[in-house]
């Protein structure tokens, strides 16, 4: 890992980011690459990689590039919303999400996070909105 990241992401993975396998690539400020290694248990039918565990890598790198630039005042978010749209089966393969900032406001962030094959095919792309607050600990 490159770059701040946030209190949240260091040491021992969230239990989720472990559950699923995420590794964490890289953080820069307002981004992230995030790792899916394909495993047996993320399948469907076939070894085409299960369409929740694509939108869970999707959100979870989406909300690592939210938390990779917030100012220590802001101790709380979750995502408000998210849309997937899957663009190709990826069967038996490691997938590669890359999340952007695309627009920061006052509590309000939105992201834009591409997920590939090995190979550089797109599978799927999402949006998320994130909303930002105060308070004495981070949800999301």
């Amino acid at each position: 890992m490159s770059a701040r990241v946030p209190v949240e992401f260091r040491g021992q993975p969230e239990p989720f980011f472990a559950l699923l396998g995420f590794d964490i690539d890289e953080v820069q400020p307002d981004f992230c690459r995030m790792r899916l290694p394909f495993r047996p248990a993320l399948r469907t039918g076939g070894e085409m990689v299960h369409g929740g565990a694509i939108a869970s890598l999707i959100d979870s790198a989406g909300v690592v590039a939210v938390w990779s630039n917030v100012p220590p005042e802001i101790t709380r978010g979750a995502t408000a919303s998210m849309t997937v749209h899957y663009l190709a089966a990826a069967e038996g393969v490691d997938l590669v999400a890359e999340a952007r900032i695309v627009r920061r406001g006052r509590s309000v962030v939105f992201v834009d996070v591409t997920v590939s094959s090995p190979d550089g095919e797109p599978v799927a792309k999402g949006t998320l909105v994130y909303k930002l607050s105060g308070g004495s600990s981070r949800q999301g």
